[in-house]
């Protein structure tokens, strides 16, 4: 391998990438004689009576097995069986022995692991790293049913189970720790999940290309050990790899130190002289003339050298720091962040290495470029496979039913909800969506679509005429892009809408309207509302998708995420200025009322996210108030594993620029003190929060935010109730009780309702519901 000290951000012309072969152009393994099963299989009854004697491929998943294209384990378990394979699944088992992992037996070809939809440990712990009472992808919401770092325990359990069977594993958890990264539950930097686990291969993003793959060539008899070229993996590597011949290694290891300089070299020098140069004398004998041959050097090539002649992306590496560096060093740690980041976009992303490890231990993780997304027909091909469309009948009650005890409560979240694409170009630092599932949208079709719409209309049970939601990570990103694949391709920009949307992206929204209007024109739909979150600044960039919206998708409340109101967290956060959420906000108000309708925005706010000093969050609480907001429950900023905004947490380096000893620095916000803070002045209004306000505030040299008028953020008196809020103390307590004002008016539950032009948060602060007689009532009145 040759060796490359480069910057390696050098420009290089490339073409859009394409794969080698579409999903559907391999030739069917032989079981597909077998066809589809009702639901993929849990038990040997089940193998029994679809004619099967064993699996071809176990799926072990730590979420409960509920058929639908929203879950991973069925979305790869069906494309799987659509390639011919035998396809068995085993949910949430009992780690505490090897037995429950031979439930169904030795898969003929591997096992495939994944924690879940969720990492295991943001599943089983909050932002304060306090154990979570439920989970959401468990029957009954039944919390303790998959360990921590569910993805090592079941790996080990698989190995222990069946030791000669290759284990593959993938899902967010996997995907988000393929290299060294900083945990925060532990406050260390752990190496990549590849060596604790020690699988055999790690499938990261969306996988459907990549097991596809993988699967036919394991059936094909080839050992996973040659499987080292398909995209979207990782594995280990020996550093003496054969393999590795005519590989270009380029060095980013360290920062803020120059190459190998290579001295000039002199065209005249003398055998001896060279030698002399080296230290060492010349083996030949001396030529007995005075005449000085001309000596041919060869040396490796240098820094200046590598600008001239850029290596074949396709045959380099670039080596990021090791682990043993990182795990010590968080300036290192900001740059390894940094480096895979700009190499995410499949069009010119070039293979990483990482070592791990000392003396005859040490392994290279190698890291293969990222996936090529895949085509509308192929997106098609996966979203229309046959999904059950409900959970597993082992979950079902008496009835036969998914409902009580018995319901899970992320299948009912998404049950009459449609995914219509894949991906988010937005880049949010804190977000793991692009990490994942990349930067380029992967849209299905119009026709696509329109089909699952009448799949759940005329098959889900408990439909009633309302889509929940036609939406994915972001709700109008559907059928947008670069409008030149070439420039796609050769971009390295983290965000194509920050700091300001890319004039090379079209925002055309006019595909979208037309999926909304044949949506709900459909028959038996009586409305699909818009569930996902928005992206609001490239909304108001098409004023007619916003009167759609608000005309005929949105069910009193919309959600978007402005995040926060103060330039120093929103540009470490790579999000639009507030004056963007005021732009639509008008556009939303004037629709609304434009339509006939009352309806409100609810947006979401980050506390304690990196670059937030104590003076944004008072700012941003101010605000809130001076906009009628009440946040009820306040998002703090969770360190995700290999998030940019992680690396500035835990390094205090900003990623989004060089990074150097000296290169700008973050405000952190670390200790449970000012995390709780930050928290409590996204809740102003609670008066549990008023003397940590009020401390606060008189340490800034803001005490006249303190005091009793309408433009103080908070009171000076405080309430004698333990637990009162400002306004909602108990009967029979001695906290005086804020009087509505002339603007708003009290429910016969006793509960605020907004004046006119109060905008309200997503808990709280929104207008009850009115149900049953008092509704019956208003109609009436309303209509008088």
């Amino acid at each position: 391998m040759t060796l490359i000290r480069d910057d390696h951000h050098t420009a290089q012309t490339v073409k859009p990438p394409k794969a080698e072969r579409a999903l559907t152009a391999y030739r069917p393994y032989w079981a597909k004689r077998f066809g589809a099963a009702p639901f993929l299989p849990m038990s040997r009854e089940e193998m029994a009576q679809l004619g099967w004697e064993e699996c071809d491929i176990i799926i072990v998943s730590g979420d409960a097995y509920v058929d639908h294209p929203s879950f991973g384990m069925a979305v790869i378990g069906r494309t799987l069986e659509a390639q011919g394979f035998r396809v068995g699944i085993i949910a949430q088992p009992d780690w505490n022995s090897a037995e429950p992992f031979k439930v169904l037996g030795r898969p003929k070809l591997f096992f495939g692991v994944a924690a879940g939809n969720m990492d295991s440990m943001i599943n089983h712990y909050t932002a304060d790293r306090k154990i979570r009472t439920d989970d959401a992808y468990t029957p009954g919401g039944e919390a303790g049913k998959r360990p921590d770092r569910a993805t090592l325990v079941y790996t080990q359990r698989c190995k222990e189970a069946y030791k000669d069977v290759p284990v593959i594993i993938g899902g967010i958890e996997a995907s988000l720790r393929r290299i060294a990264h900083y945990d925060y539950w532990t406050d260390k930097v752990r190496r990549s999940i590849l060596v604790d686990s020690k699988a055999d291969l790690l499938l990261y993003g969306n996988a459907e290309r990549a097991i596809i793959e993988i699967a036919h060539r394991l059936a094909a008899r080839k050992p996973i050990e040659s499987i080292t070229d398909v995209r979207g993996t990782a594995f280990m590597r020996r550093i003496d790899d054969p393999a590795l011949a005519g590989w270009f290694e380029i060095d980013s290891s360290s920062v803020d130190q120059p190459g190998k300089v290579d001295e000039l070299i002199n065209p005249y020098a003398t055998t001896e002289e060279t030698g002399e140069a080296q230290g060492a004398a010349c083996a030949s004998s001396a030529p007995t003339n005075t005449e000085k041959p001309i000596q041919i050097v060869r040396r490796t090539v240098a820094k200046s050298d590598a600008r001239a002649v850029t290596p074949p992306r396709e045959r380099s590496v670039i080596r990021l720091p090791a682990f043993e560096q990182i795990k010590s060093d968080p300036v290192l740690y900001a740059h390894a962040n940094r480096v895979l980041h700009l190499e995410t976009n499949p069009g010119n992303a070039r293979a990483l290495v990482q070592r791990h490890g000392d003396g005859p231990s040490v392994r290279d993780v190698w890291l293969n470029p990222p996936p090529v997304p895949l085509s509308t027909a192929e997106m098609d091909h996966v979203f229309d496979l046959p999904y059950a469309r409900s959970p597993h009948p082992r979950y079902a009650d008496e009835q036969g039913r998914h409902d009580g005890a018995t319901k899970i409560p992320a299948w009912e979240m998404i049950r009459f909800s449609i995914n219509i694409m894949r991906g988010c170009f937005g880049g949010c630092t804190f977000c793991s969506i692009t990490e994942h599932e990349g930067r380029i949208i992967q849209s299905r079709s119009e026709e696509s679509v329109l089909r699952e719409i009448e799949d759940i209309r005329d098959k889900v049970q408990g439909f009633t005429g309302v889509i929940s939601d036609l939406g994915g990570p972001t709700a109008n990103m559907w059928h947008i892009g670069c409008k030149s694949k070439e420039i796609e391709a050769s971009c390295r920009k983290p965000s194509c809408v920050y700091p300001g949307i890319c004039p090379n992206l079209h925002t055309d929204h006019g595909p979208l309207i037309q999926l909304y209007r044949k949506g709900r024109a459909l028959k038996g739909v009586k409305k699909i509302l818009i569930g996902s979150g928005l992206r609001y600044d490239l909304a108001v960039q098409s004023p007619e998708y916003i009167t759609e919206l608000v005309t005929h998708h949105v069910g009193g409340y919309l959600k978007i995420a402005p995040e926060h109101t103060e330039t120093g967290p929103l540009s470490k956060m790579m999000k639009p200025g507030i004056g963007t959420y005021d732009r639509f906000k008008q556009l939303f108000e004037a629709a609304s009322a434009a339509a006939g309708k009352k309806q409100y925005l609810i947006p979401y706010f980050i506390a304690a996210h990196p670059g937030t000093s104590d003076a944004d969050m008072m700012n941003l609480a101010v605000w809130l108030k001076k906009n009628g907001f009440r946040a009820d429950q306040v998002q703090t900023f969770y360190p995700s594993p290999m998030a940019t905004a992680t690396a500035m947490y835990h390094s205090g380096k900003n990623p989004l620029r060089k990074v150097t000893r000296d290169s700008e620095a973050v405000d952190i916000v670390k200790g449970e003190k000012r995390r709780r803070l930050h928290k409590a002045f996204l809740r102003y209004h609670d008066a549990n929060n008023w003397p940590l306000l009020r401390q606060a505030l008189q340490d800034m040299g803001r005490a006249d935010l303190i005091g009793n008028g309408k433009h103080h953020l908070i009171p000076s008196w405080q309430p004698q109730a333990e637990g009162g809020s400002c306004g909602s103390a108990r009967r029979g307590s001695s906290a005086p009780v804020n009087k509505p004002s002339a603007r708003q008016s009290t429910d016969p539950r006793g509960l605020r309702k907004p004046g006119p032009g109060t905008l309200l948060t997503q808990h709280t602060g929104l207008p009850p519901r009115e149900q049953g007689k008092t509704r019956t009532a208003r109609h009436k009145r309303d209509k008088a």
